[in-house]
């Protein structure tokens, strides 16, 4: 396969940045997308050029450091996956190809497609803890969670924090992410102590970090590859609702 792409490149976070034409010849379809990158980046070495940022770890779908967009949709056309999970057969030999970081005032660029997603932990940091017992180890029923409670939890935590929900979103808006992280404890009887302190403070720290509110459109699930649903974010409503309902009985 020939390919040409069209890749954002922005040397800092200064940088105004310009997206750059690249040509990636003889590309295998069974090579995934970052594999196609390295390709590139290779060849741009032995040219004296400097590669193409981008971030990457695992290359199992699990880390979620691979996420940009491309061709205007975030992690790519591939359904419930990754970036480094995409595979050149996706795409068609003389496609053009566009390649560009997350977009997101809360993500800004540190170079090329590499963006910084700290703000993402610090919503997590913003939850705080939950309260587990320490001492001896507890007899096993002690805490019983039911088959249903138990997958809920086990689904919502399946989020593995790329942040394609926040390039995804009209707003910029990481409350998928933020759902999905709230729920998995939500549902818990370890995580009922500070659920709804939790959960406000999740979202005051999501609004002051500059992400963008929830109008329900949706584009957030339908690219998140562990595929999150939209029903976390009900949860994080209601839960925040009686938050703020609790807090103003005690106010009064």
């Amino acid at each position: 396969m020939n390919l040409t792409l069209k890749v954002w490149r922005q040397k800092s976070a200064n940088d105004k940045g310009a997206m750059v034409a690249y040509e990636a010849r003889d590309i295998s379809p069974d090579m995934s997308f970052l594999e196609m990158l390295d390709v590139v980046n290779e060849e741009l070495t032995l040219k004296g050029e400097d590669p193409i940022a981008f971030d990457s770890d695992c290359r199992e779908g699990i880390c979620g450091m691979c996420g940009c967009v491309i061709n205007g949709q975030a992690h790519g056309p591939d359904h419930g996956a990754t970036v480094c999970q995409l595979h050149m057969r996706k795409f068609k030999d003389g496609d053009t190809i566009t390649i560009e970081p997350w977009r997101a005032r809360a993500f800004p660029v540190v170079r090329d497609l590499v963006v910084n997603r700290s703000a993402l932990d610090q919503i997590v940091q913003a939850g705080g803890f939950v309260s587990v017992s320490t001492g001896s180890a507890p007899e096993a029923n002690s805490a019983p969670v039911g088959q249903a409670v138990a997958e809920t939890a086990l689904d919502a935590a399946a989020c593995i924090g790329c942040g394609a929900c926040v390039a995804a979103c009209p707003n910029a808006s990481a409350m998928l992410f933020m759902s999905a992280k709230v729920m998995h404890l939500g549902v818990l009887p370890q995580g009922q102590p500070e659920r709804y302190d939790r959960v406000s403070e999740m979202v005051e720290t999501h609004d002051r970090l500059g992400f963008g509110s929830c109008t329900n459109i949706g584009e957030c699930s339908a690219v998140c590859p562990a595929e999150i649903p939209m029903d976390v974010i009900s949860f994080l409503n209601r839960d925040l609702i009686r938050s703020r309902a609790g807090r103003g009985m005690k106010r009064a």
